[in-house]
C-alpha cells in the first residue's frame, strides 16, 4: 500500500472518522447513563421484601448476563419492531415501525450494561456499614430519605470505579453496532478499508483510536476517583 495514498485517504475520510468517534461516544455515554438508571431500579427491586419482585429482578439479570450482546442487539433491531407491529395490529391498525440503528444500539447496549451495573451497585450498597442504616433509622428518617442522603452518597465512592470501568468497556463493546449499520468507528474504518483495499493500516488506525479514547477516559475516571476519596 502506497503510504502517500493511504495518508491522503485517511485525511479525505477525516470527517467520517470524527463522525464515527462521535457516534461511538454517543452510544457509550447514553448506554452507561440509561444502563445505570435501569440498574438502580433493578437493585431496588432486588431489595424488595416481595419475593415476586425480587424474582423478576433476578431473572432479568440472569437472562441478560446469560445471552450474547449480539443476540440482544439484533432482537432490539429486528424483532422488537415486528412485535410492536403485531400488538398494534390487534387493535386494527397498521403501522410501519423501524428503530434506527443508533437508537437500537443505545437501547441494546444499555439494557445489557444494566445487568452488570446493577451487580456493581448492589456490591456498593453492601459495602456501606450497616451502622449507617441503623443510625438513619434511629433518627427517624424514612427508607427513601436514608437511601438518598445516607446510603447512596457513601456507596457512590465504591461504585464509581466500577462505573468507570463499565464506560470504558462499553466504548469497546459498542463496536458491535457495526452489524446493524450504525455509523460508528468500525463502520467508518470498514469504509476506509474498501477505498484503500488494505486491512492492516485501517485496522491499526482503529486500534489507535480506541486506545486513545479508553486511555483518556481511564485517566479522567482515576482523577475523579481520587477527588471523591479526598472529599
Amino acid at each position: 500500500m502506497n503510504s502517500v495514498f493511504l495518508a491522503f485517504s485517511v485525511w479525505k475520510f477525516r470527517d467520517e472518522l470524527l463522525s464515527g468517534i462521535g457516534v461511538t461516544l454517543l452510544i457509550s455515554a447514553s448506554a452507561v447513563i440509561l444502563g445505570s438508571t435501569i440498574g438502580l431500579f433493578v437493585v431496588i427491586m432486588h431489595m424488595s421484601k416481595k419475593k415476586a419482585v425480587n424474582a423478576i429482578a433476578t431473572t432479568y439479570v440472569e437472562i441478560l448476563r446469560g445471552t450474547p450482546l449480539i443476540v440482544q442487539l439484533e432482537f432490539v433491531y429486528f424483532a422488537v419492531p415486528i412485535i410492536l407491529q403485531t400488538i398494534i395490529a390487534w387493535f386494527g391498525k397498521t403501522v410501519d415501525i423501524n428503530i434506527p440503528a443508533i437508537t437500537s444500539g443505545i437501547i441494546a447496549v444499555a439494557i445489557n450494561s444494566s445487568a452488570y451495573v446493577s451487580e456493581a451497585i448492589r456490591a456498593g450498597f453492601n459495602s456501606v456499614d450497616s451502622g449507617q442504616t441503623e443510625a438513619a433509622r434511629s433518627l427517624g428518617l424514612p427508607n427513601k430519605v436514608s437511601l438518598r442522603y445516607v446510603i447512596i452518597p457513601q456507596a457512590l465512592k465504591n461504585i464509581w470505579p466500577a462505573l468507570g470501568n463499565e464506560f470504558v468497556a462499553l466504548i469497546k463493546e459498542s463496536s458491535i453496532v457495526l452489524i446493524i449499520g450504525a455509523p460508528d468507528i468500525m463502520y467508518q474504518i470498514n469504509n476506509l478499508r474498501a477505498v484503500t483495499f488494505s486491512a492492516v493500516e485501517p485496522l491499526t488506525l482503529s486500534a489507535v483510536i480506541y486506545f486513545a479514547l479508553t486511555y483518556s477516559l481511564t485517566r479522567a475516571m482515576k482523577h475523579f476517583e481520587k477527588r471523591m476519596q479526598h472529599d
